[in-house]
Order: structure tokens, then C-alpha cells, then sequence
């Protein structure tokens, strides 16, 4: 099994072990870079630097033997992303104690920013992440590594915090183990695959640091991190637009990153859907739980990766095509989504009235569903006011749970429509006691239980009715329902989330999740001292204190299209359709 390393030793010089070059020490160090982003004054408020010194990033020259070093001629230009102007950078020292704690004088916050310093993990003296977790009193797994999903709550606490220096350090080391070699057992992973996590190795006798990732190898049940990859690319969009800096994404490995990812999501294939074919545990649903498929985490996360990286690449050769590409799939999938993964009352009735075996493309019931496969559950908890994206549509499939993140983060790529959003959030208010309960959230709703279970889960103990995945609650969440919150208007709603987790979360010593129908217990494997679950809660504080945050990770209404696209005549007649249901809104 190969190692996935980068191998630092304080001498004059660094071997790359990818590559085989050799770096001077002083250009290797990431700390040379500069302290604090760079900023032009202009007439306008904040202008996006667009450049950083070369030698400052020298260890990224040599990535990988195909690694690009071109910059390009085209400059960047000034793609609006629909979003909030750039949140101001208040260059105070982050060190300082009154930093730490900021103006808040809340001890559950003091505490919370004290916990999230103490897990920041250092790479030759710059922090580079957040420790997964600090419990001592659990065996350590794989909680004592970086992982790419649940640092980006970490990474958007520092930046509100005016700390970007921890997040840029990350998505440049995440960046180099990218074009790391990726193999398991004798097979070989593409080449933009982004690592599920990393952690530092000491090596005292060597006097050197090694940075190893984990690619999925060494996972229980060697899941699939295909999150990782929409999440760096959102992260990089938060940094951006929280500094004001454009110079980090507009390095050309940052370009070619991007772009590797998406590589692997927009390449052509036997694929009939817009959205992408996943295995089970592919995502915050790390087990085996039924959303193989097309799950809706997965598909909304790629909506808003699709977004975050139109607005950050470039408009030169390869960065056109790129974009062309991107432009063509947000317009399918959207209308994919919004038509085939919506579930009102409406749409319930319709569904429960369908007819089978129809054939033609003028089929009502265009994935054949059975209506008496439809669970009992859903008629009850369908409110005559709301609505949600459901789990997972594909042929004579619908998965009717509900997932909290991919629901969220439809609100804040406005992959759902401004109605849609609302409903969402009327869902939220009408179900409360199922879906926010005596912890928020539920990360999936219902519980899966009896022979489904055994079925679904492979007898997974971790995943018992109303435990962990299934059916359990996530304090992390919280910052992902105030964001939605905040850009549906409905500030009450995460005021009154906020409000719960504040009477029980410091006390029960900040747990990984929460378990019980209700969420009334502490999970019977949840690790204390988790993480994410410490800046989940901060930055749903911070959000609430200042409403501009919600810049940094939320997408307003549509994008321009720059590409003039050819249409066949069945997808002339395809568009014409859904102009007339008002659904794509460009």
C-alpha cells in the first residue's frame, strides 16, 4: 500500500518525493508567504489583488510532473458570483487574548474559540487545520487526522474571525496531496481526487514532518470521499470572497485543481441523468445507509462546487472550455432537480396517483415509481405547506428520507428556486419536533428500522434506528440552518435552534452527534471534544451577529451565461417546456 506523503526535513534543501526536485529551504517554507492578503485601494470599497510573489509559492512548483507553471496572458476578470460584496478584513492580531475572544462575552463562545485554537494542527510551524477531535478519553482512529468536510466549518469560524492565514495554508496542502499518487491496492484513482483527510507524522530521529493522506484506503469500508473536491472548491470561493484576495485562486495550480476535479464530474460517459452516479458513503454519510444512487448531499454540493468555480476560473483557453462546460450542466441539473427531486403535498398526490409502465417521452411517471412503494410514514409528515428534495430519485427509485445538509445547501446555491426555499424552511417550522427535536439537527429523517435495516445498513451496529447517521442529531448542522435561515429571512428560526443547543452543548462536553428519537442523548459512540461540532456552533453565531458573513458561503439567484449554446431540436423542444413551468429562471 503506498503512502500518500510529502516528507519536510529542516535542511538546506527539500526532496519532493512526487517529483524529485530540489527546493531551496527559504522557497519551500509556506511561511514566507505573506502574513495577511494583499489589498489594492481603488475607488470601489475592495478590489481583488492578483498577484503573489512566485518564490513565496515555490513548493507548489513542482505538484506533479504535468503541473502547469504557465500563468497565462488573459487577466482574471470580474465574474459576479450574485453574491454580498467582500466581508471587511480587520487585520487585528489573532493571537492577542482579546482576540480570541472577540467582543462576545458569552463564556460558552470564550470557550468554544479557545477549544477550536487548541485543535489547530501545526505542519513545520503553520497551522494547516483542525484536529477532528480532542477527546483523550476515546481511542484516537482516524480522529486525530484533518479531514477535508469537517475543517470547512473550522476554516469559516477563522475566516469571520479575520483568520485567513490557517485557510489558505490548508487548501495549498490539500492542493499538493491532490496531485499526490492515488492508488488502492492495484488500482489507480483519477487524478483530481482530493484526499478525505490528512495528518501529520513526527519523525524525531529524522527531525522531519511527513503529511500523509488518506484517499479512501485506509477508511472503514473504503468509502469514496467524492465531497472532498466540491468542498475545497466552495472553501476557496469562501476565502476569496471573505479577504477580498484573488490571488490564491488565481495561482495556476489552484486553476488546474479546479479544473481536475471537475474533470472527473463533466466528462462524458453512459450517463442519461445531469446528476452524478455515487456509491454508498461517499459523503457526511460515511456508511452504508442506502444513498447510493444519486444522493441530493452530493448533487447540491456539486450544484454549488459547479458555481463557486465558474465565478473563480479563468477565461483563458483552457478556463473557456472549462466554463462552457459548467454552464451547460448547471442548466440541467437544476432543471433535473427542481422537476424530479421536489416533493410538496401537490406533487405527493400526483405521485400516489401515478400510472406505470407509460413509455414515450411523454410519460407522466418518467422513472416508473411504483406508488405502493411509497412509505407510510411519508403521508403524515408531508405538511399541506412545505416542501423538500428528497433523497434520491432514479429508475423506479425514490428515496423519500429527508437529508438536512443537501436541503441547506440547495438554499444557499439557490439550487432551490426562492419559493422552494421558503417551503423548505415552512417544512423545518411544521416538523420541528422531528427534524430539530431537543438537539439540532437531524441529519436524516426517519429512522430506518427492522428488515430495511438489515437490508440497507448490512446489520451496521454505528447505525441502529435513531443513531448516528440514521436518524441521529448533528450539532454541526446548526451552521448550515442559519445559513439558510439568513438568506430565506426566517432569523427566528435559527435563534430558536441556537437557543437549544446553547442549554445542553457546552455542558455535555461539545459531542460528535446525539441519539434518540429526539435527540435527547448523548450518542452511545460520539467522540466529546468534537470539532465540528465547536465551529458549526460559532459560525452560526457569528452569522447571526453579522449578516454580511452569509457572503462567503451562500450563491444569490442565477449566473450569466457567457456561452452561446447549440440545441438540438428535442432540447429546443425540452427548454420550451420548462419555460413554460417557470423552473430554470435564466
Amino acid at each position: 500500500m503506498p503512502t500518500h506523503s510529502v516528507d519536510v526535513t529542516p535542511s538546506e534543501s527539500v526532496e519532493d518525493p512526487e517529483t524529485s526536485c530540489i527546493v531551496p529551504k527559504t522557497e519551500f517554507d509556506i511561511s514566507k508567504l505573506p502574513e495577511r492578503p494583499i489589498h489594492l485601494s481603488t475607488d470601489r470599497d475592495m478590489v481583488r489583488a492578483h498577484s503573489l510573489s512566485a518564490a513565496a509559492f515555490a513548493d507548489l512548483g513542482c505538484l506533479s510532473p504535468q503541473m502547469s507553471s504557465r500563468t497565462g496572458n488573459i487577466s482574471k476578470l470580474d465574474h459576479s458570483d450574485g453574491g454580498l460584496p467582500p466581508v471587511p478584513v480587520n487585520m487585528s492580531d489573532p493571537d492577542t487574548t482579546s482576540s480570541a475572544v472577540g467582543h462576545e462575552t458569552s463564556p460558552m463562545m470564550s470557550e468554544a474559540w479557545e477549544a477550536l485554537k487548541r485543535a489547530k494542527l501545526h505542519f513545520r510551524g503553520e497551522a494547516v487545520g483542525t484536529l477532528a477531535a480532542m477527546d483523550s478519553s476515546e481511542e484516537k482512529l482516524n480522529y486525530d487526522q484533518v479531514f477535508v468536510r469537517d475543517f470547512v466549518p473550522s476554516a469559516l469560524a477563522f475566516l469571520m474571525h479575520n483568520e485567513p492565514d490557517i485557510v489558505k495554508n490548508f487548501l495549498l496542502k490539500t492542493l499538493r496531496l491532490q496531485s499526490s499518487e492515488k492508488r488502492i491496492d492495484r488500482f489507480q484513482l483519477g487524478e483530481g481526487v482530493m484526499p478525505a483527510s490528512f495528518k501529520v507524522i513526527h519523525d524525531p530521529l529524522r527531525n522531519s514532518e511527513t503529511l500523509t493522506a488518506d484517499f479512501g484506503e485506509s477508511a472503514i469500508g473504503r468509502v469514496a470521499p467524492i465531497d472532498s473536491g466540491f468542498w475545497w472548491i466552495i472553501l476557496l470561493r469562501a476565502y476569496t470572497k471573505s479577504t477580498g484576495d484573488n490571488s490564491l485562486a488565481d495561482m495556476p495550480e489552484c486553476q488546474k485543481g479546479m479544473r481536475l476535479i471537475l474533470s472527473l464530474c463533466l466528462s462524458e460517459g453512459f450517463d442519461t441523468f445531469p446528476t452524478l452516479l455515487c456509491a454508498d458513503g461517499c459523503c457526511m454519510i460515511d456508511r452504508r445507509m442506502g444513498v447510493y444512487g444519486y444522493p441530493i448531499e452530493i448533487q447540491a454540493l456539486f450544484f454549488m462546487a459547479l458555481r463557486c468555480a465558474h465565478v473563480l476560473l479563468k477565461r483563458d483557453a483552457e478556463g473557456k472550455e472549462c466554463v462552457h462546460r459548467i454552464e451547460k450542466r448547471l442548466i440541467a441539473l437544476k432543471y433535473h432537480m427542481r422537476e424530479y427531486f421536489w416533493l410538496d403535498f401537490k406533487q405527493l398526490n400526483d405521485i400516489y396517483r401515478y400510472k406505470t409502465e407509460e413509455y414515450s417521452h411523454t410519460a407522466v411517471n418518467k422513472f416508473n415509481v411504483i406508488p405502493d412503494s411509497l412509505p407510510d410514514w411519508i403521508f403524515d409528515f408531508m405538511p399541506t405547506r412545505g416542501g423538500y428534495f428528497i433523497g434520491n430519485v432514479g429508475p423506479s427509485k425514490m428515496d423519500f428520507r429527508w437529508f438536512c445538509l443537501g436541503n441547506c445547501v440547495a438554499i444557499l446555491a439557490s439550487l432551490a428556486s426562492p419559493i422552494q426555499s421558503n417551503a423548505i424552511m415552512d417544512l423545518i417550522e411544521a416538523r420541528w419536533e422531528e427534524l430539530v427535536g431537543e438537539m439540532p439537527l437531524k441529519a436524516c429523517y426517519p429512522a430506518i428500522e427492522g428488515h430495511e435495516w438489515k437490508i440497507l445498513t448490512g446489520c451496521d451496529p454505528k447505525n441502529t434506528r435513531w443513531s448516528y447517521h440514521n436518524g441521529g442529531s448533528w450539532p454541526v448542522l446548526i451552521w448550515l440552518l442559519t445559513a439558510a435561515c439568513i438568506k430565506t429571512k426566517r432569523h427566528h428560526i435559527a435563534e430558536k435552534a441556537i437557543k437549544l443547543i446553547e442549554e445542553r452543548l457546552s455542558r455535555d462536553g461539545w459531542p460528535e452527534y446525539y441519539d434518540g428519537k429526539t435527540g435527547r442523548y448523548i450518542g452511545k459512540q460520539a467522540r466529546k471534544k468534537q470539532t465540528w461540532s465547536i465551529a458549526g456552533y460559532l459560525v452560526a453565531k457569528k452569522l447571526l451577529e453579522d449578516d454580511s458573513n452569509l457572503s462567503m458561503i451562500a450563491l444569490e439567484g442565477d449566473i450569466p451565461m457567457e456561452s452561446t449554446m447549440k440545441r438540438s431540436t428535442s432540447c429546443s423542444s425540452f427548454f420550451s417546456a420548462s419555460r413554460s413551468k417557470n423552473l430554470l429562471g435564466f
